[in-house]
């Protein structure tokens, strides 16, 4: 951790006030976030990370602010492989376009949290027994493979009566099934109950915590250093819920990128394997940060254009019908 303390405390107050004035003052009033505001924040989150990544260009170096600019970018592109299932949950609570802005927001706050831990305790796995770089990339390319063979569920809806994250909150808590309720927990007749919004938010929560198996990994492979891996991560998911609103309307112009993600997480897993085995052989070939980026860039770029290229032509088919 080469970085001195008042870099993290520094990114840590940015993010603590940035996320009060974002629940206080931004935000205070639950309304349905229209899609023209929702990518004027989404551009905002963006441009106060290339800041921030010019920030480190100028106090680190250049490597690093490639580090940071391509962790940023493979979470964030990975992100929106998870806007698909954020929908999905929304719609099996029925709950309202004009609350779903305050559960991420404290979607976001547990994942904050989660990715300290899971970022911490695998840099320091990765510094103690150096060959796990095996263990994640062999899984990523897993991953990868799997995610390529997955047949297409479509909207598939989410079976609340078998989700077994429902049934163990239900063993502790009653639940009340009013969807216009919108505290997390509510009193009847004296006992506690659960409620529709408190069961989102925990699937939410589950979620990302499955989908950071993947990207906390893929991250890693570009950079071990914590600040760099963390505040990638962080500034990639505090622009999420903007790109969620941005992005929810037009989903289905984004049809081929899960294909586009699955060779980009085999890659990442390819990379961390040569490149360790690189290490141990003290061979001279090693896969740069910067090829990383460019064909992550290139991937990202296909998949969407192929995608907007199938819907368009859909939509001519259609209309000429």
């Amino acid at each position: 951790m080469n970085e001195p303390v008042v870099f993290w405390i520094g990114f840590i107050a940015f993010v603590i006030v940035m996320l009060l004035l974002d629940l206080f003052v931004f935000h205070k009033k639950n309304e349905v976030i229209k899609v023209k505001s929702a990518l004027l924040w989404s551009a905002f989150w963006i441009g106060l990370a290339l800041l921030f990544n010019l920030g480190i260009y100028f106090f680190s170096g250049h490597q690093q602010a490639i580090n940071f600019f391509t962790g940023y970018l493979i979470e964030e592109s990975l992100s929106v492989d998870n806007l698909f299932v954020f929908i999905m949950i929304f719609a099996a609570f029925s709950i309202e376009p004009k609350y779903q802005h305050r559960i991420l927001f404290w979607g976001i706050i547990g994942a904050i949290v989660m990715r300290a831990v899971f970022i911490f305790a695998g840099i320091a796995l990765i510094e103690k027994f150096a060959r796990v770089m095996y263990v994640f990339g062999i899984f990523l390319i897993y991953t990868g493979i799997k995610m390529l063979f997955e047949k297409e569920e479509g909207n598939k809806p989410i079976d609340l009566e078998s989700n077994k994250m429902i049934k163990f909150i239900k063993y502790f808590f009653p639940v009340t099934i009013d969807n216009k309720e919108t505290n997390f927990f509510k009193r009847i007749n004296g006992k506690l109950y659960a409620t529709q919004f408190l069961l989102t938010l925990l699937m939410i929560e589950g979620s990302d915590l499955i989908f950071a198996v993947d990207s906390i990994p893929a991250v890693m492979s570009v950079s071990t250093d914590p600040f760099i891996v963390y505040t990638s991560n962080i500034f990639a998911i505090l622009g999420l819920r903007s790109l969620y609103f941005a992005l929810s309307g037009i989903m289905g112009y984004f049809r081929y990128l899960k294909y586009g993600l699955a060779f980009i997480l085999s890659f990442i897993g390819l990379k961390m394997c040569i490149n360790e085995l690189a290490n141990e052989m003290e061979w001279h070939f090693h896969i740069s940060n910067m090829a990383s980026l460019g064909v992550i860039v290139e991937m990202l770029t296909i998949s969407i254009v192929a995608s907007i290229i199938k819907t368009n032509r859909e939509k001519r088919l259609n209309s000429s019908c």
